[in-house]
């Protein structure tokens, strides 16, 4: 199912609610979960950030403050609280969105800027974007309650590609195709080979479709940038086999149990 909500914006307060009981669900006896990890099944946060919660001292095992992340609980029998609150384990879910321009890839933003939220307020789940367009760029971008699931998708060791089509300024020459290829030196270390096709140009502009890895923040913006052409319109077209087909700016649509289970046998694979 498609669901359109590109006409719905407006400012919003994020709200993470908690159900305020005992979580419960079937496990083998004697079956034990890191804290950090059984936190981020409740989707109350990324496993990393659930780290960060943790560290800070706002999580509580029975009644005792918890301070480490790999803290190993029973799922049925401990009562695990955050800032008082006992988080309840959803079911997981993953969006597909299509991303227009003018959105911020975050929960909130303190600048009040749109955020991706807004697109996705019937959502009941406390769902979040897998990693991030820029403001300024449009696409694909996968959302979910699922921390496992996002580290996965986004951790540089797992290798997801992730296809975008660049609009350039200037004539982009042989060379700087090759540049693009080998790795380009940025501010935060060179780049990895990237995929790069010329699709169209002229003496004022270049369209390319550029394939990377990586997850860097405005990474192909930036590789641009480095051989002197910079970006005149951005757009993520895949991410690991999916693509925007049947969605437009601002749509959505769930993603299916052998779409998920094929991401995440391709980020297995590739650590391996």
């Amino acid at each position: 199912m498609v669901i359109n909500k590109a006409n719905s914006i407006g400012s919003m307060t994020i709200v993470r609610p908690f159900v305020l009981c005992k979580i419960s669900f079937i496990l083998e006896e004697g079956f034990y979960l890191r804290l950090a990890r059984y936190l981020a099944m409740t989707g109350a946060a990324s496993r990393r950030h659930a780290e960060e919660l943790i560290v800070q001292g706002r999580v509580k095992v029975n009644g005792e403050v918890i301070v480490k992340p790999a803290f190993d609980i029973d799922p049925e029998q401990d009562l695990v609280c955050l800032d008082g609150r006992m988080p309840a384990i959803e079911d997981k879910i993953t969006l597909l969105l299509y991303k227009p321009t003018g959105y911020i890839s975050s929960v909130w933003d303190p600048q009040g800027r749109p955020t991706v939220m807004e697109l996705v307020k019937e959502i009941k789940q406390r769902i979040y974007p897998v990693g991030r367009l820029d403001f300024d760029t449009e696409g694909l971008l996968l959302m979910t309650n699922d921390g496992d699931f996002a580290n996965l998708m986004i951790h540089p060791r797992y290798e997801m590609p992730k296809i975008y089509v660049a609009k350039v300024k200037g004539l982009v020459k042989s060379e700087e195709v090759s540049k693009l290829k080998k790795g380009v030196v940025l501010d935060d270390g060179i780049t990895a080979p990237a995929e790069v096709k010329i699709l169209q140009q002229n003496s004022r502009d270049t369209l390319m479709q550029i394939e990377i890895h990586e997850g860097r923040k405005r990474q192909v913006r930036r590789m641009c940038d480095a051989i002197g052409h910079p970006v005149i319109y951005l757009k993520r077209v895949a991410f690991s086999g999916l693509d925007l087909e049947g969605l437009q700016p601002g749509e959505y649509r769930y993603l299916k149990d052998e779409e998920v289970k094929k991401l995440l046998e391709m980020a297995k694979a590739n650590k391996a």
